[in-house]
């Protein structure tokens, strides 16, 4: 029976899956980052050595086994130069060509649509949307922190920031998220958040982004916080709206529609952002996301390799999924 490895790159690890074509789980592992922005080339050869090697070993088979692949790497894409260099890193690993390439957000949608077409919207850190139709994909948004990501974790902590800045000197008036930013950074004088942020978080992302569940906390206390999230899933909406366009959605077609990042762990924030969709003149079909991108990933390789898993075994894959840890673990 074909088998087929699903690989999620990302900046805190690299996920990956080994699945059957009737929806089995195989392996699955986690190594070390695949995001080379802020290391070197180097770390993703690395990371891809040892969780191949891991899931190989798990499921008792060689590389050579493995009837195709799909890698999901962070960064691909986003500077011309290294695509041909990222290309040719599973190749090296695998010891063949049985796989192909793309960015990590690729995985995200095909593993919270069982690779459907639709659109995926991610609001984690940052934020973007990948959509496919028909063969059709297209991405929209992931610009980054310093200009784009807008409605991520990292763009609503930020809002949150100038708020703070502003309620301090007197441009806005202080309400609950003065009081909640003010507790929770711990500031003995509210100047000393610019020496905390750029001095000793040295401007880290996620430590930024993840004041956003601060803005979240103080909505239904804070007309101002309630602001900010209204903006940032207004945001994530025109993500969506653009991708349906670009990707070739008909205005009398009905669009499935998922998501994944922390900012839907929050309840609140997630509730908003169902009502701004809803309220939308295109018809959406919002869904929970049904896999994790890593089984995502896996999917999308047999869908690459002309082998796409059929409805039934899809199923089955996601009932496996929920109990597969649960068997694993002692």
């Amino acid at each position: 029976m074909p088998n087929y490895l699903g690989v999620d790159g990302g900046g805190s690890k690299t996920a990956f899956a080994l699945i059957d074509s009737d929806g089995g789980i195989l392996a699955r592992a986690t190594a070390p980052p695949s995001y080379y922005f802020n290391s070197n080339f180097d770390v993703v050869e690395s990371a891809l050595v040892q969780g191949v090697s891991d899931v190989c070993a798990q499921a008792g088979i060689d590389a050579s086994d493995i009837a195709a692949a799909f890698f999901g790497l962070p960064g691909y894409g986003e500077a011309s130069a290294d695509v041909e260099k990222l290309d040719a890193v599973p190749g090296r690993v695998l010891g063949h060509d049985r796989y192909s390439c793309d960015n990590d957000m690729v995985c995200g949608w095909a593993g919270s649509l069982a690779g459907e077409d639709g659109i995926n919207v991610i609001s984690g850190t940052g934020s973007m949307t990948y959509g496919e139709r028909r063969g059709l994909g297209h991405r929209v948004g992931g610009w980054g922190e310093l200009f784009g990501d807008e409605g991520s974790a990292y763009w609503i902590a930020t809002q949150g920031l100038n708020a703070f800045s502003r309620m301090s000197d007197g441009r806005l008036a202080r309400g609950r998220l003065y009081d909640l930013l003010t507790e929770r950074l711990e500031l003995a004088g509210d100047l000393d958040v610019v020496s905390l942020v750029i001095d000793t978080w040295s401007g880290n992302r996620t430590s930024i982004a993840a004041l956003a569940t601060t803005v979240c906390q103080a909505r239904e206390e804070d007309p101002v916080a309630a602001k900010i999230l209204a903006a940032a899933v207004a945001e994530l909406v025109t993500l969506i709206d653009t991708t349906r366009t670009l990707v070739g959605f008909t205005d009398q077609e009905v669009v499935p529609v998922s998501y994944s990042g922390g900012m839907f762990s929050d309840d609140g924030f997630r509730e908003l952002f169902v009502t701004a969709l809803q309220g939308q003149p295109a018809t959406y079909d919002l869904r929970r996301p049904l896999l994790d991108p890593a089984l995502g990933a896996a999917l999308y390789a047999a869908k690459h390799r002309g082998e796409p898993l059929n409805g039934d075994a899809v199923r089955q894959l996601a009932v496996n999924a929920t109990t597969f840890d649960e068997v694993r673990t002692p």
